[in-house]
């Protein structure tokens, strides 16, 4: 049976765990210039309906270090994008690839992908969740504490797909997630009662003071994802007083690093003299892209 990977919930704690050491073990090796061949004769398909730096680079790159090939399909160069039908699309690609990543504008587009095919299915960004994020995230994390389980993280901003995949994963990690957005901007209640009836430990604060409050962990993003950019004045209002900036900080654990899954926008959402400090693991995170992707897709393709 194919195994896909639309939402963070998709894989279990024990698979998770594998996951992450697979990574580790495949970001030493990295480093020690040792060559794999676990993919080869492998292709994976890259659709994408929203553009991308990290996305598109760490599964290329990924794919050739295992030995396989990636090959970078935009959405409006494929017949897709004239009106071509999802499910054909899928039935067609299942024939060619091995597997499927897509970067779409609605999470319906990847599970209609995922429904018609045949070959394992990555969510590389919709517009619900950003699973291969959140493995990043996760691994850069045990990197840095060791064992994630009863860490206090805080979310400041806006609560979307990162969010999203991050309040879903307490049910996996053991974490603390506390989450601090402007009014409207909230992530989903039903995203967080799920999590919770999961056994997740999430919590909501009312301002970001109180949700940094004794975290070890503090996680951001752009107030103006792709899509929003009509609505960036009135996003930049709605979110003054949340900037993850070194008076905020002070209010974390002591040892309390940031994370923030770029692109970055200093003096918005993150200060810039926070993002390139001492307790910024923003590059580390950017890096494990690459390493938690490779890991993943040898768990969902190597037989």
């Amino acid at each position: 049976m194919k195994k896909d990977f639309l939402s963070i919930l998709d894989i279990t704690k024990a698979e998770l765990g594998e996951i992450l050491s697979d990574a580790e073990r495949l970001k030493r090796q990295k480093r020690a210039g040792v060559p794999h061949e676990l993919l080869r004769g492998m292709s994976l398909a890259m659709i994408f309906e929203k553009s991308s730096t990290r996305t598109h680079i760490s599964f290329e790159v990924g794919m050739h270090e295992l030995g396989g090939h990636a090959l970078f399909l935009n959405a409006k160069d494929l017949q897709i994008g004239r009106g071509e039908e999802i499910r054909d699309t899928a039935r067609v690609a299942s024939r060619y690839v091995s597997a499927v990543m897509i970067r779409a504008n609605r999470h319906s587009t990847i599970e209609e992908l995922a429904q018609h095919a045949t070959i394992p299915v990555i969510n590389g960004l919709s517009d619900l969740e950003h699973p291969c994020q959140l493995l990043a995230d996760i691994l850069t994390i045990r990197e840095h504490f060791g064992d994630v389980r009863d860490l206090n993280v805080a979310w400041v901003g806006d609560g979307n797909n990162v969010c999203t995949s991050l309040v879903l994963s307490t049910a996996l990690t053991g974490m603390s997630v506390t989450v601090s957005s402007p009014k409207g901007y909230e992530v989903d209640q039903d995203i967080i009662s799920r999590a919770r009836t999961l056994g997740g430990k999430v919590k909501t604060a009312s301002s970001p003071a109180e949700a940094v409050k004794d975290a070890h962990v503090i996680v951001t993003d752009t107030w103006i994802s792709m899509g929003d950019e009509k609505e960036r004045e009135k996003r930049l209002a709605a979110f003054r007083g949340f900037t993850v900036d070194d008076k905020l900080v002070r209010h974390a654990a002591p040892d309390a690093r940031v994370l923030h899954c770029l692109p970055a926008h200093r003096g918005e959402e993150i200060a810039g003299d926070v993002l390139d400090g001492p307790q910024s693991l923003v590059w580390d995170e950017a890096e494990n892209r690459l390493h938690a992707q490779k890991a993943l897709l040898v768990k969902i393709l190597k037989k």
